[in-house]
């Protein structure tokens, strides 16, 4: 590593993993449903597992530093955050246990963290 890089994006590489893991059990978890007469529940768990394989894509362009790779990251974050807690302010039934809370507000809030700064910005602009 040359003087003045970061591994933040490695370490961002890792928790995108993790959130894809998430997310892919959530996919798997909807097709029992659709075996018991819920049919869109399919669609739910195709589209789950859609978003975690993106989430695996931008991990990677984000540590072969693509340029977009980092404000796509951010974006998708973003929305991660604010629909986990908009889920936590509705009273729909959603879980509010610390699991929930460490995987839908902390895991995002970390990556944005880490993503987040001029540094970061400077290593992105100077990537091709």
């Amino acid at each position: 590593m040359k003087t003045g890089e970061t591994s933040r994006p490695e370490a961002v590489f890792v928790l995108l993993l993790f959130q894809a893991t998430f997310w892919a059990a959530a996919g798997l978890s909807a097709f029992p449903f659709a075996l018991a007469g819920e049919v869109f529940m399919v669609a739910l768990g195709l589209m789950t597992w859609l978003l975690a394989g993106l989430t695996c894509a931008l991990g990677v362009a984000l540590v072969r530093r693509w340029r977009r790779a980092r404000r796509l990251v951010i974006a998708l974050e973003t929305v991660s955050l604010v629909g986990s807690l908009l889920l936590l302010v509705v009273p729909i039934g959603a879980n509010h246990g610390p699991v929930a809370l460490m995987v839908n507000v902390a895991l995002p809030a970390a990556i944005l963290a880490l993503l987040w700064g001029k540094k970061m910005k400077r290593t992105f602009a100077s990537a091709g």
